[in-house]
């Protein structure tokens, strides 16, 4: 009787716990471990996996068949796309809004602002696929408005997605242009604001408003509908905040 005792007890630890698998755009990398933390306060028995990349790298996934149950885009045209093929459930919802910021390992002018670029010393700008990255499409955008993108696109180092992006402005490149986001990891602490950063002119490019959307392969599962109202939560937002993210 003992035995099935404990193999009932074991029974329902198992039926109680669970894991869920989530796409997540690269610039929120910096925050998602906090989101998490966050959320497991509420929901201990609940495993969130996630799968960081380009929003568009992680859409393709998706119409591949990959097991995501939810989706954080860096921006609501890929979810969009998502919910019009009816591989998403719930309409796109804004959940943040991102910024783009310049960054340094070197001491830079940047009152200059995107004139910074266009001096000789600056041989290679860090910047994320434009095709596959949001960050990297803004990015271009402010540039071209700035009228310095044709004076300076042979410069350009690109990252297949933001959180590559800012390794190649710390390694490999002069500069960077990326998610202000992850300005405010821990990691980044040794980077000091006007002197190694600063924030690109929000005039320059199209707001990066971020979505969100359940998928279809999550459909009959609780969890992900239980992490999807958390990131829209004003506990979220907090963390988010904290991130550099404007809601």
């Amino acid at each position: 009787m003992k035995h099935l005792w404990i193999v009932l007890a074991f029974m329902g630890i198992s039926l109680s716990a669970g894991e869920i698998t989530i796409a997540v755009a690269a610039n929120v990398s910096y925050a998602i471990d906090e989101l998490k933390e966050e959320f497991a306060k509420s929901h201990p028995d609940t495993k969130v996996r996630v799968t960081l990349g380009g929003s568009g790298k992680l859409t393709a996934q998706i119409k591949s068949g990959a097991p995501y149950g939810l989706f954080m885009s860096a921006n609501m045209k890929y979810p969009q796309a998502l919910y019009d093929d009816r591989m998403a459930i719930t309409k796109p919802l804004v959940y943040a809004q991102g910024a783009l910021a310049y960054l340094s390992v070197k001491k830079l002018d940047f009152s200059k602002g995107m004139e910074l670029l266009r001096d000789e010393k600056i041989e290679k700008i860090a910047v994320a696929n434009p095709k596959t990255a949001p960050y990297g499409k803004a990015a271009e955008e402010a540039m071209k408005n700035a009228k310095i993108y044709d004076d300076v696109k042979s410069k350009f180092v690109y990252g297949e997605s933001i959180s590559q992006t800012v390794s190649y402005a710390v390694i490999a490149a002069d500069i960077g242009i990326i998610a202000k986001s992850s300005l405010y990891s821990s990691k980044m602490a040794e980077y000091k604001e006007d002197v190694n950063w600063a924030s690109v002119d929000p005039a320059l490019y199209t707001p990066i408003k971020q979505g969100i959307v359940l998928l279809k392969y999550g459909e009959e599962n609780k969890e992900y509908k239980a992490f999807y109202d958390f990131i829209l939560s004003d506990k979220a937002k907090v963390i988010l905040k904290k991130y550099g993210y404007m809601i």
